[in-house]
């Protein structure tokens, strides 16, 4: 007996088993600080958690429409307006159980043996999973800390083929928090308008979530003129706090939305109605507390950074937005444990730190650029303080 040759092309997500491997530790009594998982430690808005409360006492737990209620709908829709100068109709809206859920729809709903999709790295690690197991190629182009883990114009003009179907861009970014400006964005967009036939997964999940000033576009804003076929993907987890009622939606053109609701109608269903009852209330609610969440973020970010600046042989660059830093540690590889492990890969340092510092983040191969990993900053500041001490110990011990 054997699974499909489709489950045989992926791996199970990097992420989610660094996170089973720190509840397991914590099971057993381990003082381990996890630094692994993307969800915010800030709990969902009271406000969104009392429409789920009110949802429940109406009586809305019956099916709804596939791809989300009108009212959830219009909510995105006014959402799109508000933030993003976007316009879309009803029948232009998706809504999924949760983010991954859309990646999944879009890509499986479109791409064919062969296809190809561009996806910058470091990358979520989700991206190439899904288009492998749509029968897809994921193409990488390598974007490091020299270049702010942005991709260059000319980066992408160069990986676009006739069998390019999809690009993927993420900002703020999972797993680096880079963020594209408005005229980064227009630079690629320009690349993008000289080859019709590819469409644009514009990922905004960390929207909300940036810093210094900085100010938030996405590309079918940017670019009036790659509008229909863009599909412009958020969700309410990042910033709502609500990882866990599982809403991700989407904009996009009525051919592809159609498609999406097709293959949910025969996967999933409808997203949970209770869930999609409290994204009405975050999305049209009081939006005045993700700015004191944001600013408690950039402390935490702030202080992430200066300390592990000062581990000698890594390097952590300052991003705009999410709750990620992305450390390189090149001068560390090649080194020596205090037990005799020489250190050869950043899956082995994030073993050594696991280890031996009782720190857990994601080895930064999972998302396509090593020696490098993943830190989640997204607790407290007495908690990054202790774990940011235990890595520059263990760091130190090194030979």
């Amino acid at each position: 007996m054997q699974t499909s040759a489709a489950l045989q092309r992926i791996q199970p997500s990097a992420t989610l088993a660094m996170t089973s491997r720190v509840f397991e530790l914590k099971r057993q009594g381990i003082d381990v600080i996890g630094l692994g998982a993307g969800e915010p430690d800030f709990d969902t808005p009271d406000f969104v958690k009392e429409a789920a409360i009110e949802a429940i006492r109406a009586g809305k737990t019956k099916y709804t429409n596939v791809d989300g209620t009108p009212e959830l709908k219009q909510a995105i829709q006014g959402k799109f307006a508000r933030d993003n100068n976007l316009t879309y109709a009803e029948n232009q809206i998706s809504v999924n159980s949760g983010g991954k859920h859309t990646l999944f729809n879009a890509f499986c709903a479109t791409i064919d043996a062969g296809d190809e999709v561009i996806v910058p790295a470091p990358y979520w690690v989700s991206y190439p999973d899904v288009v492998e197991f749509a029968g897809g190629k994921p193409v990488f182009i390598a974007a490091g800390a020299d270049q702010d883990y942005k991709i260059k114009p000319e980066q992408l003009e160069a990986a676009i083929t006739a069998k390019t179907k999809w690009v993927v861009l993420n900002s703020p970014s999972n797993p680096t928090g880079a963020a594209y400006s408005e005229a980064e964005l227009k630079a690629l967009g320009q690349v993008l308008e000289r080859h019709p036939h590819v469409l644009i997964y514009a990922d905004d999940m960390y929207e909300h979530i940036l810093y210094d000033g900085f100010e938030f576009r996405t590309i079918a804003e940017v670019c009036p003129s790659l509008y229909e076929r863009t599909l412009t993907a958020n969700g309410v987890s990042k910033a709502y706090a609500m990882t866990g009622w599982r809403i991700g939606y989407a904009g996009g053109p009525v051919w592809l939305i159609k498609a999406m609701g097709k293959l949910q109608s025969q996967s999933t269903s409808n997203p949970c109605s209770i869930s999609q009852a409290a994204s009405v209330a975050a999305l049209n609610g009081d939006q005045s507390f993700l700015k004191e969440r944001v600013a408690a973020f950039q402390g935490r970010r702030d202080l992430v950074v200066s300390m592990l600046n000062q581990v000698n042989g890594m390097t952590c660059p300052r991003p705009e937005g999410a709750f990620y830093v992305y450390p390189e540690f090149a001068g560390l590889i090649g080194k020596t444990t205090p037990k005799g492990l020489k250190i050869t890969t950043d899956e082995e340092m994030i073993g050594y730190l696991l280890d031996e510092a009782r720190v857990a983040a994601v080895h930064g191969a999972a998302f396509g650029l090593s020696p490098a990993m993943r830190i989640s900053y997204a607790t407290s500041e007495a908690l990054l303080t202790e774990a940011c001490t235990r890595i520059q110990t263990a760091c130190a011990a090194l030979r």
